[in-house]
């Protein structure tokens, strides 16, 4: 079976916080996330991260066996891809896509976001804009040996990003962390 072959609302340990923004003539203020959030439940803090990114780039599968991040999208719309790779959890196999960013006349869907996304969840996105600015808080400091990826076009992850994407060489390789992952 491909992962990611079944739609899913909500992936088990994926949290998604709906963001109010508050504009006035100077204009906005969006509270992102609370220590309090239970979003932010696990609440270790290790890394805040920007990634500027252009039109058509993606980033994806990564996963973590360790770290769990935080995703903001700033400026910009992306698609973003969770896709539930842990063999224990009751969404395994599935997958959640969600439109980030500001909702315009090209992308009325589109939402603000906060995304929870844990250990053992493939994680990828595409620039549907221009630029985007994604800003990230991860649950631990970065270590190379815990940035897990799939090929983005892999046929085993049941997505496919479209045609003329941007992608690095680190997107195009497997990477299977060398340590156990994080229990549910």
């Amino acid at each position: 079976m491909k992962i990611g072959s079944e739609l899913s609302i909500h992936l088990e340990g994926v949290i998604v916080k709906d963001l109010v923004s508050y504009p006035d003539d100077r204009g906005f203020f969006r509270e992102i996330i609370r220590s309090t959030d239970p979003l932010f439940q696990d609440g270790s803090f290790g890394q805040w991260s920007h990634s500027r990114m252009s039109h058509n780039v993606v980033k994806a599968w990564h996963f973590h066996h360790r770290q769990t991040d935080w995703w903001y999208l700033g400026t910009g719309t992306i698609e973003c891809v969770l896709v539930d790779n842990r063999e224990e959890s009751s969404t395994f196999g599935k997958k959640s896509q969600y439109l980030l960013g500001e909702t315009s006349a090209e992308f009325p869907q589109a939402k603000q976001l906060c995304v929870r996304i844990p250990p053992g969840v493939l994680h990828g996105l595409k620039v549907l804009s221009q630029a985007a600015d994604l800003f990230y808080v991860t649950s631990h400091s970065y270590n190379p040996d815990d940035e897990g990826r799939i090929p983005y076009d892999s046929p085993d992850v049941n997505h496919i990003f479209g045609e003329d994407v941007i992608t690095t060489e680190r997107d195009r390789k497997l990477f299977i962390p060398p340590f156990p992952r994080s229990p549910l």
